[in-house]
């Protein structure tokens, strides 16, 4: 029941056919891997993580086993689920590593081999992944506050849906280093009417915040009807992509994101994996394989928008 309640919880669409990835299947072993990721529900920025999934285990001849919750404990309990019904591979992401690290040991003692992606990436290599795929997130808070300070804003507010989400919290952390003005604002990610108008409520009691930030496209486009709402005259910036995302940008709706390629984290993580069992191969030398940060812009919006059209951007 707990896989069954997880898989429903993905970010809202139906697994894609192997066939839709097209080209010829690798000739290995028929493999078992598990994606375990901290997806909360109608976060459709985890479809984009899927689906680069799925086209790597379609490629690699991988029966892909997809299993998601944004509750830590549960989050581990999934783990050691398909630990004991031993796969041959685990790729997981690491939103909140203690949680998860008993579960992981377990993985370990099992001989599974295990890749991490998108959360935790300083964590991983204690918790036993031989690499992870993301954005290095301190980094990417940089990049933001490095844009948004030559752009000349000086009081962003950090808005952030998971608290104790150490990608989220770190996203804000970089940001803050460079603007050290930036102000944090916690909300109720798994409730965008919450969202809304916790957002709106901040924005009317101040008049000193000139830039928005949103840490995920669903979340930045609710800060879009907040900063109406509020009649504020506050700009909106963003981390992470979809379609909808693209377009809001290319309209200069939104002055820019940050995108970690998605896509990207779930295609090498399979890939990685399928690798380590191929020919016992450890990509990464033992550092993290970073897929971004990008900066995504209206100048580059719509070149990217054909892309994020076919969920993967």
């Amino acid at each position: 029941m707990l896989a069954l309640a997880a898989c429903s919880s993905s970010g809202g669409r139906e697994p894609e056919a192997d066939s839709e990835a097209g080209g010829e299947v690798a000739g290995t072993e028929r493999m078992n891997i598990a994606l375990i990721t901290h997806a909360a529900p109608g976060d459709t920025f985890w479809d984009i993580v899927r689906k680069g999934a799925e086209e790597a285990a379609a490629k690699d001849n991988v029966e892909l086993q997809y299993l998601s919750d944004p509750e830590g404990g549960r989050q581990a309990q999934l783990i050691e689920q398909a630990v004991d019904q031993g796969v041959d591979g685990i790729a997981v992401t690491l939103a909140k590593p203690d949680a998860l690290a008993s579960a992981l040991k377990k993985a370990a003692d099992a001989g599974i081999p295990v890749v991490s992606l998108n959360a935790g990436e300083d964590r991983s290599a204690e918790l036993g992944a031989f690499t992870h795929f993301g954005s290095n997130e301190v980094l990417a808070g940089e990049a933001v506050g490095e844009r948004l300070s030559a752009d000349g804003y000086t009081n962003p507010i950090c808005v952030i849906q998971e608290q104790g989400h150490v990608g989220l919290e770190n996203r804000c952390a970089g940001v803050k280093s460079i603007i050290p003005a930036t102000e944090i604002l916690y909300v109720q990610g798994t409730d965008m009417t919450q969202v809304q108008s916790t957002v709106t409520a901040k924005l009317q009691a101040t008049d000193a915040a000139d830039v928005v930030i949103g840490l995920g496209a669903p979340y930045t486009l609710t800060i879009l009807q907040a900063v109406e709402t509020a009649g504020s005259e506050a700009k909106v910036a963003s981390f992470d992509m979809n379609s909808e995302m693209a377009q809001k940008i290319a309209d200069g709706e939104v002055i820019f994101t940050v995108d970690q390629q998605p896509w990207l984290q779930g295609y090498g993580s399979i890939d990685a994996l399928w690798q380590s069992v191929r020919g016992g191969f450890k990509i990464g030398g033992g550092q993290p394989v970073l897929t971004g940060p990008t900066i995504v812009d209206q100048q580059s919006a719509t070149d990217v928008l054909e892309f994020a059209e076919q969920g993967v951007r």
